[in-house]
């Protein structure tokens, strides 16, 4: 019976040894059909090819094909990604995606050359200065989006709702993104969180606590935290700034290819606001770390949502820098809420819908001014 065991052992380890070899065969064969397929572009395309970028676009179809939000980065797009993540960088202040083919604006950032022109959430770029972008790769989008600060760019945009395509000229800038914006609205410290840059968490505390003296502690009635047209950005910061309105539990769960490998992140310090009534404000261009935010705040039932459906991006990104200074963004886990709920694709749905009707020429803000209204009439959110 031994000798059986030992002889069926060796023939289930030979057989699966053989049939690793076989799947590394395979491998072995697609890439050296790759490399054929290089060498006939060099030797046979109606133009000369630059070999560097030839294997730069395959890299990029390579993430691309996995994902909308994995791509390559060349060394000059790497630096100015670690610029933008730490609030200044060059360009024309949107947040885009890939969506059928076409750069999709995920949100505009405020007071940024694209928010001054009317880009909005949705908008479909089709066209660059006139060349049509169908079967680009997002970075090569991108790419031509940037250009000398002062130079301007005419893009083709379609927007649901209008029947023709928009032609909208921007003039590039250097873009400084201030993260936090707050002001008094009567007794209701308003907070406006434009991006999850490096400086999320440190302007938010600060507005809180200068709202706090300015209205005053006991004259406060609530907050409202305006996470509108927020593109995401720092994962920790998101976290950071939800610490500051709860007293304890968990904020986001992360989970990877191997989904017992969970990493969570809770909260610890104590609510800045001393449980004063919280409103949060989200729109279609509410993505990623905003929704983060906005989807523990509802779980706790610590805020009270209100807007319209947020984006809808649950996925987290790690950058792997490479040898040669350049670097692949990579999507290599989802987020959860604290319900256990995946917002990927789905986004988060407020807990009152409030479709916005802003009025250019009187300058009102109805979802804001909803907001500020249900502070008025102290709610308890329960």
């Amino acid at each position: 019976m031994k000798s059986l065991f030992i002889i069926f052992t060796f023939i289930f380890t030979f057989n699966i040894s053989n049939l690793i070899a076989a799947n590394n065969q395979d491998l072995y064969k697609k890439l050296d059909v790759f490399g054929d397929v290089f060498n006939l572009i060099k030797k046979n395309y109606v133009e000369e090819v630059d070999d560097e970028k030839v294997i730069e676009y395959a890299i990029n179809g390579m993430l691309q094909s996995l994902d909308p939000h994995s791509g390559y980065m060349d060394a000059e797009i790497y630096v100015e990604m670690k610029e933008e993540t730490k609030g200044e960088f060059g360009g024309l202040g949107i947040e885009v995606t890939m969506e059928n083919g076409y750069v999709k604006v995920i949100s505009p950032i405020d007071d940024t050359p694209a928010a001054k022109a009317g880009m909005r959430p949705g908008d479909y770029i089709t066209h660059i200065d006139g060349e049509g972008i169908l079967g680009q790769s997002l970075q090569d989008a991108v790419e031509k989006l940037r250009g000398p600060v002062g130079s301007k760019i005419e893009i083709t945009v379609v927007r649901l709702g209008e029947k023709d395509p928009l032609i909208v000229t921007i003039k590039r800038a250097i873009i400084t993104v201030q993260a936090v914006k707050y002001r008094p609205e009567g007794n209701v410290g308003y907070i406006r969180l434009i991006s999850f840059s490096e400086q999320a968490n440190k302007g938010v505390k600060e507005a809180i606590k200068n709202l706090n003296k300015e209205i005053g502690i006991n004259n406060l009635s609530g907050f409202i935290l305006d996470l509108r047209s927020n593109p995401g950005g720092l994962l920790d910061q998101s976290a950071k700034v939800t610490n500051n309105f709860l007293n304890s539990g968990e904020i986001v769960s992360i989970k990877g290819r191997d989904k017992k490998d969970i990493s969570r992140f809770s909260a610890s310090r104590g609510d800045l606001t001393d449980g004063k009534p919280l409103i949060v404000l989200i729109n279609e261009g509410s993505a990623s770390a905003s929704e983060i935010v906005a989807g523990a705040l509802q779980d706790h039932k610590r805020a009270i949502v209100v807007g319209s459906q947020s984006y809808g991006k649950g996925s987290v990104q790690t950058i792997f820098p490479l040898t040669d200074s350049s670097a692949i963004r990579m999507t290599t886990a989802l987020y959860y809420t604290p319900s256990g709920d995946s917002i990927h694709e789905i986004g988060i749905s407020p807990d009152i819908e409030v479709e916005s009707t802003w009025d250019t020429e009187n300058q009102s803000d109805n979802q804001l001014e909803y907001a500020l209204n249900l502070l008025s009439e102290e709610i308890k959110i329960e």
